[in-house]
């Protein structure tokens, strides 16, 4: 089962990253876009958390995203240290172009599927995901 949610991980991924492209995006630039779209203006530090992703690769992300006139970036009101990242102009206009890629993926890949198969394997998915999760917290505390 897991090679198969690899398998689908990356075909989905490959999917996304084919309808971005005309845009000049990748999936974790769709992504800082799309939190701030839809949450508001966001703290840098609380991005990475939220995505998953280290710090490092998030500064080069936000970085080319500024670069692009999408995103701005400035110092937290509270703490100058922070950064607050949210839309600009030319962000906004760009996220009510694009298309959802999330959704294309979704709508190819489960076209036809029976919602009860659906609904089971994302039940299992989530209890698994969830386990392993639990197991890794577990080890951190050994």
């Amino acid at each position: 089962m897991g090679a198969w949610a690899k398998r689908y991980y990356y075909a989905s991924r490959t999917v996304i990253e084919s309808i971005l492209r005309p845009y000049d995006l990748g999936s974790t630039q769709w992504y800082v876009l799309y939190q701030l779209a839809n949450e508001g203006p966001t703290m840098q530090r609380d991005l990475g958390q939220l995505l998953r992703i280290e710090r490092a690769t998030l500064s080069g992300i936000v970085a080319t995203l500024v670069r692009k006139g999408l995103v701005d970036q400035v110092p937290d009101s509270v703490d100058q240290r922070q950064r607050v990242l949210r839309l600009s102009a030319s962000g906004a206009k760009l996220w009510k172009e694009l298309p959802d890629p999330i959704a294309v993926a979704h709508a190819v890949s489960f076209a036809g599927a029976d919602d009860a198969e659906l609904a089971t394997a994302l039940r299992v998915l989530q209890a698994a995901t969830q386990r392993l999760n639990d197991h890794i917290a577990e080890g951190n505390k050994s």
